[in-house]
């Protein structure tokens, strides 16, 4: 395979520890490939016979712990595929604020960005499960939907290559459009949605699609979020369908470089400002938990980005990452650098 001729930004990569007046060790941890910005929680699983319904009462059978947030996931996944990378996220002086801080410190992400709040709670979400695979979700976002735009050192974010948002219940939504004015040019903006953002529709949403270099959003969110939008805009009868390709294809002639459509069991979509157009297969596997399927696919496709490799490389890497993932519990089967290496010597 070719690859392509992609301009990586070189932010204060030009920049040196001496020209900052800091140490290497400070230096590395503020010049990091990749930052995140999007939900920090603790995720609590219970597993109950059944989901309870009005005044009824269901029995916990078991339960589960672990960190979570989209954003989060790919940052840990691109850590492990040897990646700098730091996050942008608020946490209290909790357990679950231990916790999320251990789990980033654990998997490499540097911790200059993460906000200590002085009151309040860290963010959970609480998960009821059904023998039945029914789920009821109770989000308390907690201290990290209050990000305020002055708690973010842009220093810090504008000598990053890539910064890639993820979904908030909340205000921190703010802080990341407010951000986008002072984010610099050479710097990349990867937005996944997710259904919280796709619900508020593409006006809302506008300022950040309009700064967006690489949108990597699922089939169903796609329509959710665009259809409806191009109908009116192309003056479409109310009875015509668009594909996800027709969507994707309209979204890169709006403006945004990448569009990558994940498919999950069909693979992904992806189409780019060069015209070049990819439809690239999923690997066949065993998947025992698929929950953060897409943040794999996502840490795979902005490595692949970082290397410089074309869109189908790009696309086969990140489909391979996700297969991996799926094939464990939680972040577990995230392979790591010399994992990836060893299949990309294979294609």
């Amino acid at each position: 395979m070719e690859e392509n001729d992609i301009n990586i930004p070189k932010s204060s990569k030009n920049v040196t520890a001496e020209d900052l007046g800091v140490d290497e060790i400070v230096y590395d941890a503020i010049n990091v490939d990749v930052i995140g910005f999007g939900a920090l929680n603790v995720d609590k699983l219970y597993k109950v016979g059944h989901i309870a319904e009005i005044d009824g009462e269901s029995f916990i059978k078991g339960e589960e712990e672990s960190p979570g947030g989209s954003a989060a996931n790919t940052i840990i996944g691109l850590s492990k595929l040897g990646c700098s990378t730091s996050y942008i996220g608020k946490i209290a002086d909790d357990e679950e604020g231990d916790l999320l801080e251990y789990n980033l410190m654990i998997n490499d992400v540097y911790l200059t960005n993460l906000i200590y709040a002085e009151s309040g709670n860290s963010g959970k979400v609480l998960g009821f499960v059904s023998d039945a695979g029914d789920r009821a979700l109770y989000v308390d976002p907690g201290v990290n939907d209050e990000i305020t735009i002055d708690e973010i050192n842009p220093l810090n974010v504008n000598a990053c290559k890539i910064l890639h948002y993820t979904s908030f219940v909340g205000d921190s939504f703010n802080a990341q459009k407010e951000l986008l004015k002072i984010l610099n040019d050479n710097v990349v903006l990867s937005f996944d949605p997710g259904m919280l953002y796709v619900k508020k529709g593409v006006e809302e949403l506008r300022d950040i699609l309009e700064r967006t270099n690489i949108l990597l959003i699922n089939e169903t969110e796609l329509k959710i979020l665009f259809e409806d939008y191009y109908k009116e805009k192309l003056n479409c009868s109310d009875d015509s369908e668009l594909s996800f390709r027709d969507l994707a294809v309209f979204i890169r002639d709006d403006g945004i470089d990448t569009v990558v459509v994940k498919r999950g069991p069909e693979g992904a979509y992806a189409i780019n400002k060069n015209d070049d157009e990819v439809k690239i297969p999923a690997f066949k596997c065993e998947a025992i938990d698929t929950t953060a399927a897409g943040d794999s696919f996502n840490a795979g496709f902005l490595y692949s980005y970082l290397k410089g490799y074309d869109l189908a490389k790009s696309c086969t890497i990140a489909n391979w990452v996700a297969s991996k993932s799926v094939q464990a519990i939680g972040l577990s089967g995230l392979p790591n650098l010399e994992e990836l290496e060893e299949f990309i010597g294979s294609l």
